[in-house]
């Protein structure tokens, strides 16, 4: 195919804010996991679709199972099982308690609406 560019699952982005390596960045409406660190503006590359561990949201009545939506707190820069005005991002694949730092998530590479 002449028109195949790529297979998509990391894309080349400015940071909406500074970012570092292993963390999260909603860009307009892509969600990706950074591959570096990168500063507010800065071209690099984002994987949108994998699994990993993110920072999450921690207190009474966070934790989750697998199988769980994940959505995307912006404001806070981290995941999060509420839904809210946050954006879906994945599926938790393994447990996570309410004291938990990190959760692991299955990116759904798709654009959120």
């Amino acid at each position: 195919m002449r028109n195949f560019i790529q297979r998509g699952e990391t894309l080349t982005l400015a940071a909406p804010y500074a970012v570092t390596s292993g963390a999260g960045a909603l860009v307009g409406s892509i969600f990706g996991v950074a591959a570096n660190d990168y500063g507010n503006g800065e071209e690099g590359e984002f994987q949108v679709a994998g699994v990993f561990d993110l920072v999450r949201e921690t207190g009474a009545s966070t934790g989750w199972t697998p199988g769980t939506l994940i959505y995307w707190d912006n404001t806070n820069k981290r995941v999060t099982k509420t839904v809210g005005t946050n954006k879906l991002i994945g599926v938790a694949t393994r447990a996570a308690a309410d004291g938990d730092a990190t959760g692991r998530v299955r990116l759904n590479g798709a654009f959120i609406a």
